[in-house]
């Protein structure tokens, strides 16, 4: 069946599990003791992968929550590769050692992405909840490396200071990592309780971000922050890899615990849930999609930006409005609902001002 934008998704998260033993400030589900209600079992875990493989090869993503918490977590993983996905997972690290990084490896895990979020180990520790978490998610970067599992650090960057993305890339690259995403706060979860900077202080650090590291050897891309591809043609920055800027529901879509399919994880809109409609008839004929597939049906700035088509502006901030920085839009734990906003507004965060018209 062919998609009505004619490309299979690209990348697809899963959050597996909402269980986690970290407290993090800005976890946009909530995560913690408690498991999603109704979360897909093993079996069914099995079939949407099944349904997943009649769109295409997509990246899937094993996250959470803590995706190492579920106790079939490797058998999952495995049952994809198996059928020719690549599978990666999004970790904390906390719980990977030696041990876990091998079964990892024989599970067919390809990649981790494990977060870290200083060089400071109190100010990782701090923002993750936990004491002695950056300890942890330091050494699972060395075990996954030792076990030839590619790695991509995350950094969560709440302070638009260029010096602490400066200090994680130096220290993931004494670790031997060329991989980072920088992800900008949508608050979500408990990071509504968080104070992000600034859209000019994001914007500047983006624009020091793309200067620095551009044929640096690096390979980091801005995240949750799709003006960085407008900024990026700004200063004459090219990179076939990075795709439009925001991506949620065109190449990329994310699997919530109980089975519940949403253009991305900051915009809880179900577009069907797997347990009643096939994943591949979802993505394929989802209004939901179809929408955020159309750059003409953007509206505001958005709309009228000569920008629309390589960055489209954050969806999920573009959903909530005015009030993204509010911090009182998301019920962290609540189950992905129905449309309740405009899926196609301005995204109010981007300072940009359109000077050309696009007919």
């Amino acid at each position: 069946m062919k998609s009505i934008s004619g490309v299979a998704p690209r990348i697809i998260s899963w959050n597996i599990t909402l269980r986690c033993p970290l407290k993090c400030a800005h976890c946009y589900v909530d995560a913690g003791d408690s498991e999603a209600e109704g979360v897909l079992s093993t079996k069914e875990a099995f079939g949407v992968i099944d349904q997943i493989c009649e769109t295409g090869k997509p990246v899937l993503v094993l996250s959470g929550g803590e995706p190492l918490m579920r106790e079939d977590i490797f058998d999952i993983a495995r049952y994809g590769s198996d059928q020719g996905l690549r599978m990666v997972m999004g970790t904390s690290g906390v719980l990977i050692d030696q041990k876990t990084a091998a079964q990892l490896r024989k599970a067919g895990i390809k990649a981790v992405a494990i977060s870290l979020d200083s060089k400071d180990p109190s100010v990782h520790d701090s923002f993750r909840g936990v004491n002695g978490v950056w300890e942890k998610a330091v050494q699972a970067i060395s075990n996954c490396r030792d076990e030839g599992i590619g790695i991509q650090v995350n950094m969560s960057v709440v302070r638009p200071d260029i010096n602490e993305v400066n200090e994680v890339v130096e220290l993931g690259a004494s670790l031997g990592v060329r991989d980072y995403q920088v992800f900008f706060p949508v608050p979500t979860g408990r990071a509504r309780e968080t104070e992000p900077g600034t859209p000019d202080e994001y914007e500047t650090l983006i624009r020091k971000i793309l200067k620095k590291y551009h044929n640096s050897g690096i390979n980091i891309r801005p995240t949750c922050a799709p003006q960085f591809r407008r900024i990026a043609e700004e200063l004459g920055i090219k990179n076939p890899s990075w795709g439009r800027g925001c991506i949620a529901g065109i190449s990329y879509c994310r699997i919530y615990a109980n089975g519940d399919v949403t253009p991305c994880p900051y915009l809880p809109v179900s577009a069907g849930n797997v347990r009643a409609i096939p994943f591949h008839e979802i993505w394929n004929n989802s209004k939901i999609f179809a929408a955020l597939r159309d750059p003409d049906l953007l509206t505001g700035k958005c709309g009228i930006c000569s920008y629309k088509t390589v960055c489209g502006g954050c969806r999920a901030r573009a959903y909530r409005g005015a009030g993204t920085f509010s911090h009182q839009w998301c019920d962290g734990l609540a189950a992905p609902g129905v449309l309740n906003g405009d899926l196609c507004a301005e995204d109010p965060c981007c300072p940009y001002e359109p000077q050309v018209v696009v007919p």
